[in-house]
């Protein structure tokens, strides 16, 4: 087959991952491939991007680009922005300009009519904006779906999880694809599974602080596998500040108080009988505990834990709106209400410990995201100490020659590092599912139903 070349253009490139698992795909099938339009403006990006990828010239804002400048090409890829749809963010949708970048891939996709794309997005784009709870999908994903169908591409969508893909992470994302000549199918993959071990590295420096001596103290290290370490929630595999007596130690009655308060405080029936919107950890009074704990010295307990800084003695929250000036979306705001009398709760951080959870060498891991990314625990011999990128790169199945070393420099380098990892794709997924459009798209150059891209 002559001329067995593929251009693709890559937006929202992030570090690279679409591209990476496109091209696997692509040249195990014989083809040559050439990007022709790398698009990113976040500076961190931009340093991976420029590290691994030396020789492509990086565009910046896509919305800045007209199409008539963009070379012609075969293939869109796009793991356009998901703030906008992610359960982490205020699911605005197309309210939010983050979640109008879309139309730029149309805008594109229209213009220059490619053979075919790959779409990325969280799995939250699904259902976001349903207008009834039984329907399948949101008015979002609908909106996406009729967009590209009128543009005259058959369009298959489907959420995998990486974990079937031979990754040690669970991950769930939606995958979009199309092509001018076929619907394809993103079923029946083969499944292969891995454990976090192959990816771990041994012998680095541990962390010696008080933080860690005293998780070595309470648990074995083998104990620690699998282990999170919050405030926020129950169950025999979190551990909590109070098992560990970070700010102090408490009795067993005032341990079993915080546990079973911990469960309590997150049931909606408490808005209903406090008179308030129901929020995500309500302050309850000494009367409301006893319904559920009821100790005779229970008003000395709960003043201890308060005294130590395990419980706030706080007023329950109440939403309201905020001023934004806008008439098409409504941003809401926690006040405390102080009509309501105060009540106590758990003092729960999002970032309340040196670590968050402790992988296990023999197991998957949760869905690795940015905020966390920078506290999650490997042990390592005898200690415990941070993942590191390296180790994450692993987990979303880089090639071993792709570097961050631009982000070892420093603790804050670190975090950038840790951000762009959580925000980027599992390339063997999408290296999976650029398999299908390459079976098409070589069927139909034999078929002589493909016009090339122009060089």
């Amino acid at each position: 087959m002559p001329n067995k070349i593929v251009k693709f253009i890559d937006l929202f490139s992030g570090m690279g991952g679409i591209r990476l698992g496109f091209e696997q795909a692509f040249q195990t099938a014989g083809y040559k491939t050439r990007c022709v339009l790398t698009a990113e403006i976040k500076d961190a990006a931009l340093t991976a991007l420029k590290r691994n990828f030396p020789d492509d010239e990086v565009s910046g804002d896509i919305s800045k680009i007209e199409t008539k400048d963009i070379k012609d090409f075969d293939f869109l890829l796009a793991g356009f922005p998901c703030q906008a749809f992610s359960v982490a963010g205020k699911q605005r949708g197309f309210a939010d300009t983050r979640g109008t970048l879309f139309f730029e891939v149309e805008r594109i996709l229209r213009d220059k009519k490619p053979y075919g794309f790959i779409l990325e997005n969280v799995e939250g784009l699904v259902t976001h904006d349903k207008e009834k709870p039984e329907d399948d999908i949101g008015r979002t994903l609908a909106t996406i779906l009729q967009s590209l169908g009128a543009m005259g591409y058959k369009v298959t969508w489907k959420v995998l999880d990486a974990q079937n893909f031979g990754l040690a992470q669970c991950r769930n994302r939606i995958y979009i694809v199309g092509t001018k000549k076929e619907k394809l199918s993103l079923d029946n993959f083969p499944i292969t599974t891995a454990t976090f071990a192959p990816v771990m590295e041994h012998g680095l420096d541990t962390i010696d602080n008080e933080f860690s001596r005293k998780l070595l103290a309470r648990y074995d290290v083998n104990e620690l596998y699998g282990k999170s370490i919050k405030d926020k929630r129950g169950g025999d595999n979190n551990i909590h500040s109070w098992d560990l007596g970070i700010k102090g130690d408490v009795s067993d009655d005032e341990r079993k108080l915080l546990n079973q308060l911990l469960k309590e405080r997150r049931k909606k029936h408490w808005a209903k009988v406090i008179g308030i919107d129901w929020m995500d950890g309500m302050p309850l009074t000494a009367d409301q505990i006893r319904t559920f704990y009821d100790r005779d010295n229970l008003g000395e307990m709960l003043d201890h834990l308060v005294e130590l800084g395990y419980l706030v003695y706080e007023h329950p929250k109440k939403r309201v709106a905020k001023e934004t000036g806008s008439q098409t979306r409504t941003i809401y705001e926690r006040i405390p209400d102080e009509t309501k009398p105060k009540g106590y709760n758990i003092v729960a951080g999002k970032l309340s410990f040196e670590f968050s959870r402790i992988l296990d060498p023999n197991g998957i891991t949760p869905t690795m995201v940015a905020m966390d990314m920078e506290t999650i625990g490997v042990i390592d011999g005898n200690g415990i100490r941070n993942l590191t990128l390296k180790e994450g790169l692993g987990l979303f199945g880089y090639p071993p020659d792709y570097s961050l070393e631009d982000f070892e420099k420093s603790d804050k380098d670190k975090r950038l590092g840790f951000d762009l990892l959580g925000n980027t794709v599992c390339v063997p997924v999408i290296k999976a599912v650029a398999g299908r459009l390459e079976e098409s798209y070589t069927k139909s150059r034999k078929k002589g139903g493909v016009k090339n891209a122009k060089k």
